[in-house]
Formats: C-alpha cells, sequence, structure tokens
C-alpha cells in the first residue's frame, strides 16, 4: 500500500515536472512564432494566443453581466462617465489585475494540458487513468477560470452603488 501510494506520488510529480517544462517551452516558443501557426496542435493560434494572455473565456462572464454584476475591465473603461472615486478605481483596478493574473496562469495551465495529452496519445502512452487525470484537470481549468471571472464580477458590483449600475448597463446598450 505503502509502495503504490509512492508510487502514484512519484508519478504526480514527474507529470508536474514535465508539464513545467512544456509550459516553459510553449512560453518560449510563443515568443518567436510569428507564422499564425499554433505551438499546440490541438489549439488554433487564436486558442493558443488568447489563453496565453488571459483572453479566452470572454464569455464566462455571461451569468454575472446579464444579472447586474459588471466586468471591472468595464467599468474602468467608464471610469468617468460612471463618476467612480479614486477608492474605487484603485479597487477594481486591484480587482483587475487580479482577475487577469489569474486568467493568465489558468491560460498556462490549459496549455500545458493540452501538450501532455496531445503527447501522450502521439506517443502511444496513453492510459485509461492518464486520460482520466488530464481531462479531469481540463474540467478543472475551466471551473477555475470562470470561478476567477465570477469573483471579479462579484467583488466589483460590491463596489458600485446602485445608481452607477444602472447608467453602468444604460451606457453598455448605447
Amino acid at each position: 500500500m505503502v509502495k503504490e501510494f509512492r508510487k502514484t506520488i512519484y508519478m504526480m510529480l514527474k507529470t508536474l515536472l514535465f508539464s513545467s517544462a512544456l509550459l516553459c517551452g510553449a512560453f518560449a516558443q510563443a515568443q518567436t512564432d510569428t507564422t499564425g501557426k499554433s505551438p499546440v496542435r490541438t489549439l488554433s493560434y487564436q486558442e493558443y494566443n488568447a489563453y496565453l494572455k488571459g483572453q479566452a473565456s470572454t464569455d464566462m462572464a455571461m451569468v454575472a453581466e446579464m444579472n447586474h454584476y459588471p466586468m471591472p475591465d468595464k467599468v474602468l473603461k467608464l471610469s468617468n462617465q460612471l463618476n467612480l472615486s479614486p477608492v474605487q478605481i484603485k479597487k477594481i483596478t486591484d480587482i483587475n489585475t487580479q482577475m487577469q493574473r489569474r486568467r493568465v496562469q489558468i491560460g498556462g495551465s490549459v496549455i500545458a494540458n493540452e501538450k501532455m495529452l496531445d503527447s501522450l496519445f502521439r506517443t502511444r502512452k496513453m492510459s485509461d487513468g492518464n486520460l482520466i487525470f488530464y481531462t479531469n484537470r481540463h474540467g478543472l481549468y475551466q471551473g477555475e477560470l470562470k470561478n476567477a471571472i465570477l469573483q471579479a464580477c462579484l467583488a466589483t458590483e460590491k463596489l458600485l452603488s446602485q445608481q452607477q449600475i444602472a447608467k453602468f448597463e444604460a451606457l453598455q446598450k448605447k
């Protein structure tokens, strides 16, 4: 039992190290790739760059926005029209920065996970256990991404008055 546990931990660490190496390689390759071809065969060039830049899955905020919880970056763009105070601007900027940081971090994890799946299939080393592990991780990353975005919307809404939210929504309709 202990040997099996150690073997599982060893395999997980090995996988984590390999994923980290793939991620570093993906970032290095992204710096030099200007051909429009994605370094990850399972992602389009646009998807790859969106994950890399933290711009993927912009529609994940839809449920919040439909219910009057705005995205922080959209609020900041209209800060003058909404008469945001300096304190509101600072706090919403911090929320937006944290959300963007998480989006880039999670995007890197998605890229590394896709590379690992591709590698395991391409080299014919895929097993049922690996498949379950990496597909579950994919779902986890999508959930983390949605959570980061929705948390930012929730925190932004708490900083705005009802009048500011109403004005924001009216400006969005223009």
